[in-house]
């Protein structure tokens, strides 16, 4: 049996695509370790069918947490020998890199954005200048790389020539099971309900932003389901524009929940800002959560997810992030509902078609098609 270790940098808890990927591997014969790291408020993980590992740090943000998170990772991955390194992320790839040369192993990069174009990456110079030349002295090397949307792809084929396999982050067919109701989750009946989710709802996703169009929107209520950085001054102008009763923040939930309280809302927000190359090209698994629970969307004018709203008809597309363009699509689907159920059946449609699946196919190409040294 072959042996694999996949890394990422969060703590395991909400990380449905490495999940998929681990279950995968599992399923064609690998023994899979996912490393991680643990907060000290991090819930404790259901039960899984492969073995997780979850690194204690002394720093939880910045720079020294991931100069600490390379290191102990760098460590964890040279005393467990394993036949197929996993890197999640640019800020995973350098200890693999490292090991897996030194092991003479197959190494797979799985890159879940365009990192060195991530906001908070191209705001920081001294962080611009280390992740690209790690970038730059790995990926040249690489011999199978991963990403999870057509314009990455098309980005680091431009920039170092090799070309990405593409695996979108979409859920399984399987269906989660409804258990909840809008009563038993606080969600009222008499109102249009949005749901806004996410476990980085950071500067530049839409979120601020969506909060300004609630207030043109007084007879709709939000739900934010997640957490992230932009997270205190979304609440504090809810505060201020006193729409607390129709704004409810809920903390990140594991996919059994999330799945409940996106099939229990009546439409799903996906409005990310043009502010950076990584947020221009990113198709959010937010996307296909909300086709697959079939809750139509209200996305921002941005290639990908443009794509495909208008590919499947499944929501509308808002043509700018002022207020009024935003509140002006969610009134398209709420005050016309025959426009709203074709949505919806389209939701259905497109579902039987964007599944986790058929984006296996590639993987097969990848892990089990492909020898291991």
């Amino acid at each position: 049996m072959k042996r694999a270790i996949l890394s990422v940098t969060n703590d395991l808890y909400t990380d449905p695509r490495v999940d998929k990927v681990a279950r995968f591997l599992q399923r064609n014969d690998y023994q899979v370790t996912l490393v991680g790291r643990r907060y000290g408020d991090s819930p404790a993980l259901e039960e899984r069918p492969y073995q997780t590992h979850r690194l204690r740090l002394l720093f939880r943000r910045g720079p020294l947490f991931y100069a600490e998170y390379q290191l102990r990772l760098f460590l964890y991955l040279l005393f467990h020998r394993c036949d197929v390194y996993v890197a999640n992320d640019l800020d995973t790839l350098l200890p693999n890199f490292l090991i897996s040369k030194m092991r003479k192993k197959r190494l797979v990069y799985d890159s879940h954005e365009y990192f060195c174009g991530e906001l908070s990456v191209v705001n920081n110079p001294v962080s611009r200048w280390v992740w690209s030349h790690i970038e730059k002295f790995c990926f040249p090397k690489l011999q199978t790389v991963i990403t999870v949307s057509q314009s990455i792809v098309d980005q680091y084929e431009q920039e170092y020539g090799i070309r990405p396999y593409l695996v979108r982050n979409i859920p399984p067919q399987h269906d989660y099971a409804v258990t909840e109701t809008r009563a038993s989750l606080g969600m009222p009946e008499d109102r249009f309900v949005l749901i806004l989710q996410g476990n980085a709802i950071n500067e530049g996703r839409g979120g601020e932003e969506t909060i300004e169009a609630m207030a043109l929107l007084p007879d709709v209520h939000l739900f934010v389901v997640g957490n992230g950085s932009s997270l205190p001054a979304m609440k504090k102008r809810v505060e201020e524009l006193k729409m607390v009763d129709r704004v409810t923040f809920v903390g990140r939930q594991n996919q059994q929940m999330l799945y409940n309280y996106t099939f229990l809302a009546d439409a799903g927000i996906a409005l990310d800002r043009d502010l950076s190359a990584n947020l221009r090209f990113s198709l959010p698994n937010k996307i296909f959560e909300y086709i697959k629970a079939g809750t139509p969307l209200v996305v921002s004018n941005l290639v990908e997810r443009r794509h495909i709203v208008e590919q499947y008809q499944v929501g509308v597309i808002a043509e700018d992030w002022f207020p009024e363009a935003i509140a002006a699509a969610v009134r398209q689907l709420k005050d016309h509902p025959d426009y709203y159920r074709q949505c919806q059946e389209h939701c259905a449609t497109a579902a039987q078609e964007l599944t986790w699946e058929n984006e296996e196919k590639v993987l097969a190409e990848i892990y089990v098609s492909l020898p291991t040294p």
